[in-house]
């Protein structure tokens, strides 16, 4: 390969050393991943009180103090998308079907075209969807936390409920988790990973006591001791103020 000439400047850096490149075509388009070998340097920032992040299907992410992130997969950019993917998705499927019942080679133009088609829509979803994740956690990594806790998500076995597994995986928790961390080693941000086996929805942020029957349609948690709150952002408090944890960072 001889010289190319990228698209975007000032994504690899200068003085870093470059150990490896990878080409990939994703919807007709070539990206290349870059490798490299580079001193991160810690910025120095006062830091605030640390924060827990509760993630979830209903809203994004609820921080402890309060922030709530909302679901981009409920806005009305997503929906068109899924809407016009699942009009191209149904105009393939009657191609397809088509050629069965001719029972001869067709030109596969069309076919060709409709799947080009979807793989951008696709493409497009995934985009939108990781901005959406990166602009979350730049805001809350600006807030200079000492420390941001997050739980430690089942995720293979949460996505085994077939009426979940679609919500959880447009969610892009693993993604949320791979990005804070990064940006937080880059702001000498400790990150703290809560026991797995942590009851955080079902403990009480105020009096600390255990609530057994907590059901998944219970957005509301209500405790004898008076405390009327958020489900989500009880949880967030509750994984502030946790005591076993495991420090990624």
């Amino acid at each position: 390969m001889s010289w190319i000439r990228l698209k975007e400047k000032g994504y690899i850096p200068k003085n870093a050393e470059i150990t490896s490149c990878t080409i990939t075509k994703t919807a007709n388009r070539y990206y290349a991943s870059f490798l490299t070998k580079d001193i991160i340097k810690v910025i120095d920032c006062d830091k605030t009180d640390g924060i827990g992040i509760d993630l979830g299907i209903k809203e994004l992410a609820v921080c402890s103090n309060g922030k709530f992130y909302k679901n981009i997969n409920k806005s009305s950019k997503i929906k068109k998308l899924e809407k016009k993917l699942k009009r191209k998705q149904k105009s393939l499927s009657r191609k397809f079907e088509s050629l069965k019942s001719r029972k001869e080679k067709a030109t596969r133009k069309n076919i060709d075209k409709n799947i080009l088609s979807i793989q951008k829509i696709y493409n497009k979803l995934s985009n939108i969807r990781t901005e959406y994740t990166k602009n979350v956690v730049n805001e809350v990594v600006r807030t200079k936390p000492k420390y941001i806790t997050i739980e430690d998500l089942n995720i293979s076995a949460m996505k085994k409920n077939k009426h979940l597994s679609k919500s959880i995986s447009e969610q892009k928790w693993y993604f949320f988790k791979i990005f804070l961390i990064q940006q937080c080693i880059k702001y000498g941000i400790e990150v703290r990973l809560a026991n797995r086996k942590f009851p955080s929805s079902k403990t009480c942020s105020c009096c600390g006591k255990i609530k057994q029957d907590l059901k998944l349609s219970e957005r509301t948690y209500k405790c004898e001791c008076g405390l009327i709150i958020d489900r989500d952002l009880n949880a967030s408090i509750n994984l502030k103020n946790c005591k076993k944890y495991k420090i990624l960072t």
